[in-house]
């Protein structure tokens, strides 16, 4: 396996290109299923969940095509058409390394009246039960039968009819399919206590644009008034706000400045306050986000929650980032129960963190030294990016298929700002 190897301690300065949003484009690929027209994506990420979710879709009989595949370009045009869709059931092998494969069931189920999909898989960060998928899909209307680790749902005669759905609690995901399920019922669809993240917006505004009509965007209420068909689309990504997050978090623990370029600082209110909170500066330009450490880091204490609150997703980005604060912060993870496995390789490194529960105590210490870690799923991967290029000495990251699914060529891009950072093969 290839990994990644680190000379630490060498100040970022410089622009950073932002990709587009891997949680969006995994939303927005399979809108496809909802129309016979072409679908163009731009902006859409060069990672390993976009080409697994390409691999899906033509398992369905869906062609794609891809444009702007120059090796030093970022990003990437995708026009996906499914003119006949020839399966409706999306299989173990494809659907086992990646959790984002049951929003097929939906769109799936909204043209096609049936679809079968296995089980997801995906990053090992606790129990994430698809329940609330499978029932605000009943909810308007079909009927779901689970055998043999796969999940089939199948609407009536006559189609779809819609219906009305509370979520007892907020999910992206099931929002998500619920979205893509609706917009081909019958009647009028709700949704209560829907989320509300930026990736459901860019969703909604997608859908819209296909001719979908949804009221109450951006908002936790959303009704949709369900259309016979919808048309294709052309449709630019959303900039990745984990991503540029992930690379304020990188700047400021090497007491650098950089310019996240594309980035949109409405989409990461709460990263952003987070970050000002521990001393680093942040302001927003006509063209991204700039930026810079600004003398010692500070603690904080915050919990992660659904949007608009602090994102799960940069939990342990931000860590990493105050293993170096002067004092003890206070993390406390309310969305997955096990996402404190980057804990144990973090303490390798000489940072000095305690968990009691869903609660991590980070002790701020002078200096981090460079260690080989192991990375143990997406974002805890960059949390060891971010530690080793603050440490004294070399670091070595392992198991980088967990970063290739969610960072678009990252040791490019951080090479770009000045990082001593490469790939190379494994032993």
């Amino acid at each position: 396996m290839d990994k990644i190897i680190i000379e630490g301690g060498k100040r970022l300065s410089g622009t950073i290109p932002v990709s587009g949003a891997k949680n969006a484009a995994l939303t927005l690929l399979p809108c496809a299923l909802l129309t016979e027209e072409p679908l163009t994506l731009r902006n859409l990420p060069r990672l390993a969940d976009i080409d697994g979710f390409q691999h899906l879709m033509n398992q369905f009989g869906i062609s794609t095509a891809i444009a702007g595949s120059r090796p030093e370009d970022f990003g990437r045009v995708m026009t996906l058409q499914a003119t006949r869709i020839t399966s409706s059931v999306a299989p173990y092998d494809l659907v086992r390394k990646m959790r984002a494969s049951i929003l097929v069931l939906g769109p799936m189920l909204a043209r096609m009246g049936e679809a079968t999909v296995s089980l997801p898989g995906g990053c090992a960060i606790g129990n994430r039960p698809i329940d609330l998928h499978l029932k605000v899909i009943e909810a308007l209307g079909a009927t779901i039968e689970m055998a043999a680790g796969y999940v089939r749902a199948i609407a009536p005669d006559g189609g779809l009819p819609g219906g009305r759905y509370s979520f007892p609690v907020v999910s992206v995901g099931a929002t998500e399919n619920a979205l893509m399920t609706a917009v081909l019922c019958n009647g009028k669809s709700t949704l209560h206590n829907a989320a509300r993240e930026p990736e459901i917006v860019d969703l909604c505004n997608l859908l819209v644009a296909m001719g979908a009509q949804i009221e109450g965007i951006g908002t936790s209420d959303i009704t949709i008034h369900g259309v016979p068909r919808l048309h294709g689309a052309t449709y630019m990504v959303m900039p990745d706000r984990i991503e540029a997050g992930s690379y304020a978090c990188a700047a400021a623990i090497t007491g650098g400045e950089v310019l996240l370029k594309g980035a949109r600082i409405e989409d990461m209110e709460a990263t952003v306050q987070a970050l000002r909170d521990a001393g680093v500066h942040v302001e927003p330009k006509a063209d991204g986000i700039y930026v810079a450490a600004e003398g010692k880091l500070k603690p904080v204490t915050l919990s992660t929650a659904p949007y608009p609150g602090f994102a799960t997703d940069m939990q342990a980005q931000l860590m990493a980032l105050l293993c170096r604060a002067e004092g003890s912060s206070v993390l406390t993870e309310t969305i997955f129960e096990n996402r404190y496995m980057h804990v144990p390789e973090l303490n390798r490194m000489g940072a000095r963190i305690e968990t009691k529960g869903r609660t991590a105590i980070v002790h701020g210490v002078d200096k981090l030294a460079g260690a080989d870690v192991m990375a143990t799923d997406l974002r805890a991967s960059m949390s060891l990016v971010i530690a080793g290029l603050a440490a004294e000495g070399q670091t070595q990251v392992h198991r980088l298929y967990h970063l290739d699914r969610g960072y678009e060529r990252l040791e490019e891009k951080l090479a770009l700002v000045g990082a001593q950072i490469e790939r190379v093969g494994g032993d």
